[in-house]
């Protein structure tokens, strides 16, 4: 996969976000801001992408993002539990209305049995809406797994959009 299909996935995705009336907010940890990368290459993405916010210490997902110190040290950063609250935090304090967080272990240090590398949970909201979360399991070298990280995370909003 290249930057090409990255650009293909967030265009599709910026012209349904513009279509609907949407913006979004990206937390991002592993994949350092590449999701905003990613749709800042969309001209126009002014109108529908409201902030990204990189927290990939976990002082900034708590200072940044309200993640409790608590959820961080009992599940780790890397946790279902972790990007739920990520992308609470991100919807609440920006004005957007889609919300996607994500953060993972891209490698090549760092992964453990329990979590490898190449595991990266995703969080999506809509506000007012129901979260999802999900995790994956990546493969590759670090680049390969944050490429990857991010046309699952472009995808994951898809389904935001439709929501009522």
């Amino acid at each position: 996969m290249d930057d090409e299909v990255l650009y293909e996935h967030a265009l599709s995705l910026g012209r349904a976000l513009k279509l609907a009336g949407l913006s979004v907010a990206a937390a991002e940890s592993c994949t350092g801001g590449w999701i905003c990368k990613a749709l800042t290459d969309v001209p126009g993405s002014s109108g529908w992408l409201n902030c990204g916010l990189v927290t990939y210490s976990n002082a900034a997902k708590h200072e940044l993002l309200g993640v409790p110190y608590t959820l961080i040290e009992g599940h780790g950063a890397v946790s279902e539990q972790v990007v739920k609250a990520m992308a609470e935090g991100a919807l609440a304090r920006t004005d957007a209305d889609l919300a996607i967080a994500v953060s993972g272990i891209a490698g090549p240090n760092g992964g453990t049995p329990e979590k490898p590398i190449g595991l990266v949970w995703f969080a999506w909201v809509r506000r007012g809406g129901r979260m999802r979360s999900e995790c994956r399991q990546f493969e590759g070298d670090r680049e390969d797994i944050r490429r990857a990280a991010v046309l699952h995370a472009l995808d994951g909003l898809r389904p935001l959009i439709a929501d009522a």
